[in-house]
């Protein structure tokens, strides 16, 4: 049946017990600081991405607060530009307006004296006017 060898089940223990010891220096504990240094590092990294993810939170936040002061500073500067415009269209606008006012005192004037040197001329045509049409009223 079965015959069991002393010899032969000592000499397998023994390289059972040998490779044991083999593999023990030789794979698993390098595989098992392989695998703790791996864990390490993926910690360590991960506790840098959390880092860097509450540093770039704090940059944008800064960033929007940098663009929203900037965007009010350019409306404010929009603001005076077209305050300093609307000055000086209407001074302009003045400025043209008076021009305008003088330049039609002026026109009133030279058209006032134009009408009397008309009336005069007419007034003295008058005679003239009379004995033409006295002529023309006897050829009738």
């Amino acid at each position: 049946m079965l015959d069991l060898h002393l010899p032969l089940m000592l000499f397998v223990l023994v390289l059972f017990l040998t490779l044991l010891v083999l593999l023990n220096t030789m794979l698993y504990r390098p595989l098992l600081k392989f695998m703790d240094d791996r864990e390490r590092s993926i910690a360590k990294d991960l506790e840098i991405a959390k880092r860097l993810m509450t540093n770039s939170e704090q940059l944008n936040t800064e960033a929007e607060e940098i663009i929203n002061k900037a965007k009010k500073e350019a409306a404010t500067i929009k603001q005076k530009a077209i305050e300093e415009e609307k000055r000086l269209a209407a001074s302009k606008i003045e400025s043209k307006l008076s021009e305008l006012k003088l330049s039609y005192k002026i026109f009133l004037e030279e058209l006032a004296s134009e009408i009397k040197t008309l009336k005069n001329a007419l007034l003295s045509q008058i005679p003239l006017f009379k004995e033409s049409l006295k002529a023309k009223f006897n050829k009738l």
